[in-house]
């Protein structure tokens, strides 16, 4: 078991919906203006797969934002094929996003269903919250990301854009080989992250490209394409600082 929790004094994330038509003009940007992602494959040594199980409960009160329940997402999230995978909460609050997460091999996920599974294991704490609220797995998301980086005077920065986005429904905590059912076809979500306030770099990549803000939640997006209808919402956040703790 590695358990590892990221901490980051700032850093803050916008997101924008993409036309696959502009898609190859902003990747191929992005890889004159920036550095492969460190843990990238492929010939540009940038490309990953990503896949996560998200948690809910009877009445989809997260994909529904009730309450207290509008704020904070569970999920379990693996990169690729790779055996460890990152227990993830994401915690919401006005113009402030918290993250906390862990890393531990895939048997792990065995645990969270284990009455007899030790307290004091490195997920432990992901496993009460989904207890205290009554969270069960409700499905996985899957897609292809295209991820590069660079640092600023502010820190490190990075833009990050995926496709081929694919829901799939289950009710048991573990990944599924099945490929989904794709959504948001005719789209694909650029996110820009950064510290403390946006990189004249990502400001040119905006402005050049003529980009518009849009939220962009890929749980609620997925389970739209699952068939459920989400309640009406007053909320239109444009951009949240992060918080990892």
């Amino acid at each position: 078991m590695v358990h590892t929790r990221e901490t980051r004094t700032c850093a803050s994330e916008i997101k924008f919906l993409i036309d696959p038509v502009l898609a190859p003009r902003i990747r191929d940007w992005a890889r004159t203006e920036l550095e492969a992602d460190p843990h990238g494959l492929g010939p540009y040594g940038d490309e990953y797969e990503t896949t996560s199980l998200y948690f809910d409960t009877r009445h989809f009160d997260v994909f529904h934002r009730h309450a207290s329940f509008a704020r904070a997402k569970y999920r379990i999230r693996r990169y690729g094929d790779s055996e460890c995978v990152f227990f993830e909460r994401k915690l919401r609050k006005p113009a402030l996003l918290i993250k906390r997460r862990t890393m531990a091999s895939m048997d792990a996920m065995s645990h969270l269903q284990d009455v007899h599974a030790p307290s004091g294991w490195g997920a432990d704490w992901f496993r009460q919250r989904l207890r205290v609220r009554r969270l069960q797995p409700v499905c996985q998301v899957s897609y292809r990301r295209t991820a590069r980086t660079t640092e600023t005077n502010d820190g490190p920065a990075r833009l990050t854009l995926d496709s081929d986005l694919r829901v799939v429904s289950t009710s048991d905590a573990r990944f599924s080989a099945e490929p989904g059912r794709q959504f948001l076809a005719e789209r694909m979500i650029l996110e820009l992250k950064y510290c403390v306030r946006v990189p004249a770099i990502f400001r040119r990549l905006v402005e050049d490209f003529a980009l518009t803000t849009e939220t962009a939640s890929k749980y609620r997006l997925g389970m739209a394409a699952l068939g459920h209808i989400p309640a009406p919402s007053r909320e239109a956040v444009k951009g949240s600082n992060v918080f990892y703790a």
